[in-house]
């Protein structure tokens, strides 16, 4: 069961949207999937209680904090689900450590502003620290509120060009988004908004593809 991590230390990046679509997308996929959320405002789990007032499909969401790494936390719940997505707070460092330990995959949001740009250094900073520890730990900015604008369009081109790994999807600033939220829902189930479905759709399947990639990177046998 792959554990997805979506950290930023600036609030606002768009964690919270980040891991409840990709859950609600991983559910459409008949997968059974368990949210963590980490993050003291708890956005995930208002989420998860709008969904059922509103009837809707949504994933298990269970709140924990800086303590998810250790035996008997994460671990004693996991092994029932097929993916795990756990939503980090934005200033919270501990808490973020800890889920770097578990993590497969961290997926860090990064608004396309200088703003976020310079924000985003502190969580690269947090995950060398967790390379130091685990060095095969994957990771992948993903571009987050993307505006049709010159700003916008050099995002990517930006944060290439200073070194960072960035995600090949990338997700616009979309009222879509809002809607989901506020519905208890992920715009893949949501009617007439395609664009927003095309995106959180093609989300999924770049993680996958780098999880595979990963696991198999990893179960290769070293060259002597």
């Amino acid at each position: 069961m792959p554990t997805i991590v979506c950290a930023s230390v600036k609030g606002g990046a768009g964690k919270s949207t980040l891991a409840c679509n990709l859950a609600a997308e991983h559910l459409r996929r008949k997968r059974r999937v368990l949210v963590v959320d980490a993050d003291p405002q708890g956005t995930a789990r208002v989420w998860a209680e709008v969904a059922a007032e509103h009837q809707h499909e949504a994933p298990t969401v269970i709140a924990m904090g800086k303590d998810l790494h250790r035996p008997g936390q994460l671990d004693r719940v996991a092994a029932a689900f097929d993916s795990i997505i756990i939503d980090c707070p934005g200033r919270d460092g501990a808490v973020v450590r800890a889920a770097l330990m578990v993590a497969d995959l961290v997926l860090i949001p990064c608004g396309a502003s200088p703003a976020d740009a310079w924000a985003l250094q502190q969580s690269l900073d947090l995950l060398e620290e967790a390379r130091g520890l685990r060095p095969e730990l994957a990771a992948r900015v993903v571009i987050t509120r993307r505006r049709q604008t010159n700003l916008g369009r050099n995002a990517r081109n930006d944060l290439v060009a200073s070194g960072v790994s960035v995600l090949s999807v990338e997700l616009a600033e979309r009222v879509a988004y809002q809607l989901a939220m506020g519905e208890g829902r992920g715009v893949t189930t949501m009617s007439g908004q395609a664009d927003a479905v095309r995106e959180i759709r093609k989300l999924a399947d770049a993680v996958d593809a780098l999880l595979r990639e990963n696991n198999h990177a990893n179960a290769a046998p070293r060259v002597a």
